[in-house]
């Protein structure tokens, strides 16, 4: 059209006003402007194509990192599952050498402390019998010396080392203490096809010396008034009264010789001896709360002797003795029976990303309340990605996650939304911290897994582990954590019983379901 005014205006100058466009013109100028009008749906088509060509390039590159991503997380498995096999091939290799030692020990020399004659004059009982390799199979107990080998000591007993022959030995049996019953293994039955439990898998254990308690360790709680005047007591009764060896810390020995040069008997240990002392110790003694139990729990990084918790702390889930009343609690204790609890312990690993073979390059850590992951410092979500007997479970995006014993589960995990276990029930307790979701609850796993949490490559911070409430380790992106149940339980001993210990504490420590009682008007008349 423009074109057209163009012609038109120019042909009006000219004076030709009568004179219009030929035919021909018209034509020309009609084509022109298609043609101008057919390239610009010409450039719109090309960059309508180019959207729809980016668009497919995009979906592209999503699905090339989900198969990434997948090819990662089997890669992850793999390095998980090969780690397991080769810490199990590393536990069996350990139980076989030391089994060998055992062997040789025996044909060797004799034993500290000869097996009883009653025992072996009557194998019809089923308690000592025999094998091939002149080894004794107890079918219903377990004895001490078949898990504490007697080694050599680093460090002088002292005064009373005459009188110290030996590793003192116990006895355990489930069941009542009163009843002469024995663990039985058969706890399936499946006659005539028919899968029915014939008994129950734990019962109460129940702790019968077979000599008496001859070294007794006792661990303080600090800068308390009233721990040091019931440890001075207490340290004075079983000197003069039950003669036996005890050992203290070096801050606890001289705040006894501080007091008075009396207590120039009691012994202490070096650092390097601390791996030694379950072999000489008899009876762990805790003057404290519960975070003097979990202390004298990570002294023993393999067996730990009985520990008998005195409560001068403030809650007390562990501690279930008042120490007004330690002579006659330690005296029912040192004379036996008594009944413990067996509380498990997590055994942690942390595998770096720039280890070898996926092997941990750090010492192993054991705890007995819980090992918690956070984001530490940082503002970000934790991004942590679990997995259980190289399964993935799911990918913990919050505060963090706690992974429990069933002793810890009245502690962190209590007050991250997780429930209340008994501590005799072998399991790890799964229970996330603030989670950005709904539907994320916790969980009650068994205590035969093996439980891996990594850091991925893609996290947006770092993270942060911490065992027990101490020894808090940085954990970067390739980083991952193994937890496993310990085989070394802590064996506390109970005022009555495992159960009603439990109970107690959480009805007196938690005030568990305390409310005023509902008022009666009477019965109503129908």
């Amino acid at each position: 059209m423009a074109r057209r005014q163009l012609i038109a205006q120019s042909s009006l100058g000219r004076g030709d006003s009568n004179v219009s466009l030929s035919q021909t013109e018209e034509d020309n100028i009609r084509m022109e402007s298609e043609g101008w009008s057919n390239g610009k749906s010409e450039r719109e088509h090309l960059q309508q194509s180019g959207v729809e060509s980016m668009d497919h390039h995009l979906v592209e590159f999503s699905e090339t990192l989900r198969t990434v991503a997948k090819a990662m997380r089997r890669v992850a498995e793999g390095k998980a599952h090969a780690q397991e096999e080769a810490a199990e091939w590393k536990r069996k290799y350990e139980l076989e050498r030391q089994r060998n030692l055992l062997l040789e020990k025996r044909g060797q020399e004799q034993t500290d402390v000869e097996q009883p004659k009653e025992f072996l004059q009557q194998p019809e009982k089923g308690l000592l019998t025999p094998d091939q390799n002149g080894i004794f199979n107890r079918k219903h107990r377990i004895y001490s010396e078949e898990v504490l080998q007697r080694q050599p000591s680093k460090f002088d007993l002292g005064t009373s080392a005459e009188s110290h022959t030996g590793k003192s030995l116990f006895t355990l049996s489930w069941g009542n203490a009163n009843k002469n019953t024995r663990h039985k293994h058969d706890v399936v039955s499946f006659e005539s096809g028919n899968i029915t439990t014939a008994v129950r898998s734990s019962k109460q254990i129940t702790l019968e010396w077979d000599s008496l308690p001859q070294s007794v360790i006792i661990l303080t709680k600090p800068n308390s008034t009233s721990v040091r005047e019931t440890c001075k007591d207490m340290v004075r009764w079983l000197k003069e009264e039950k003669k036996v060896n005890i050992f203290v810390e070096i801050r606890v020995k001289e705040e006894l010789l501080e007091e008075s040069q009396y207590f120039n008997f009691v012994q202490t240990w070096e650092k390097d001896e601390v791996l030694l002392l379950h072999t000489k110790v008899d009876l762990v003694i805790t003057l404290g709360g519960d975070g003097t139990v979990l202390w004298a729990a990570s002294m023993f990084k393999g067996p730990v002797p009985p520990v008998v918790p005195f409560s001068l702390g403030s809650l007390g889930f562990m501690t279930p003795f008042q120490s007004e009343l330690f002579k006659e609690r330690l005296q029912k204790v040192m004379a036996g029976p008594f009944s413990i609890t067996l509380r498990h312990r997590l055994l942690c690993r942390i595998i770096r990303d720039e280890s070898k073979d996926d092997r941990p390059i750090e010492e192993p850590i054991l705890v007995l309340n819980d090992v918690s992951i956070d984001r530490g410092m940082s503002s970000f979500l934790t991004n942590l990605e679990c997995y259980c007997d190289n399964s993935f479970v799911t990918c913990v995006q919050g505060d963090g996650l706690i992974l429990s014993t069933t002793s810890g589960s009245t502690a962190y995990s209590l007050a991250a939304g997780g429930s209340m276990v008994h501590p005799e029930v072998p399991g790890i307790l799964f229970t996330p911290i603030c989670p950005h979701s709904l539907s994320f609850r916790p969980l009650i796993l068994p205590e035969y897994v093996v439980l891996r949490v990594q850091v991925p490559y893609n996290s947006r911070g770092n993270a942060w582990a911490s065992f027990d409430g101490k020894d808090r380790k940085q954990l970067n992106a390739g980083d991952a954590l193994l937890c496993s149940m310990a085989p070394w339980p802590v064996p506390a001993a109970c005022e009555v019983d495992s159960t009603h210990d439990f109970l107690r504490s959480v009805c007196e420590g938690l005030h568990w379901n305390l409310r005023k009682q509902q008022s009666f008007d009477g019965i109503r008349e129908i």
